[in-house]
Parts: structure tokens; C-alpha cells; sequence
């Protein structure tokens, strides 16, 4: 199954100490399949965020929340489970100095047909 991992820088007091170097993460996992693809993202003061509204289209220059957090990067990971994704995850340096978000794809499979109408 494909999970979104979002990789978010976060203001930290004390992090855990450790490596910091993500490219041993990146090979790791781009050779063991795992790792899709994935990519730094530009600053959030780079972002623009887009709505349409019935008063018309709204683009505002700015992330999409004024947040503390701020997504650096991501990667699409194939796991067999949340589990497996957490693991992988937890071993990114950004699990240690930011946070990460696992979140799986939509199960189009899952998803049952509606009913034909005539």
C-alpha cells in the first residue's frame, strides 16, 4: 500500500541527538523499493494557497496555515502496513529535529460502485 509521509521542520528545545544526514535514509530505502519518491519542497514563504469560492477565486501569496510547523519535503513510501510506514518513518532524521505525517493513499478499490440509474 502507498503512504504519504510528510516531513515537517518543527522548532525544537532539545532534540534527540543522532544523525542528521538524510541522504543514508534516502539510498536505504530507494534501494529496498520502499521509497517512491520523495523531494525537498521551496520555503513556505514560496507557497501560494488557492480557493474558489462563490464570491470568486481567492489566491493568497502563503502556506496554507500560519503555523509553527511547516512541510520541508515528502516522500511516497510502498509499505506493507502503518506499521512498516511508522518504522521507516520513524528512522528519517526529520522524526527527531521536526515531525512526520503518515498518511495512506485513498483505497480506490475499496470503494464500493454506486448503483447505475437509468
Amino acid at each position: 500500500m502507498k503512504y504519504l509521509m510528510l516531513v515537517m521542520m518543527e522548532p525544537l528545545d532539545e532534540p534527540v541527538p543522532g544523525e542528521d544526514d538524510v541522504e543514508p535514509w534516502v539510498r536505504r530505502h530507494d534501494e529496498s523499493g520502499v521509497r517512491v519518491f520523495g523531494d525537498r519542497l521551496a520555503p513556505a514563504r514560496q507557497a501560494t494557497t488557492v480557493r474558489m469560492r462563490s464570491t470568486g477565486r481567492i489566491v493568497t501569496p502563503g502556506p496554507f496555515a500560519q503555523r509553527h510547523e511547516q512541510i520541508a519535503g515528502l516522500d511516497v513510501l510502498e509499505c506493507t502496513s502503518m506499521d512498516h510506514a511508522v518504522q521507516v518513518a520513524l528512522e528519517h532524521p526529520m522524526a527527531r529535529l521536526g515531525a512526520i505525517e503518515i498518511r495512506p493513499f485513498y483505497d480506490w478499490d475499496a470503494v464500493e460502485p454506486s448503483p447505475a440509474t437509468p
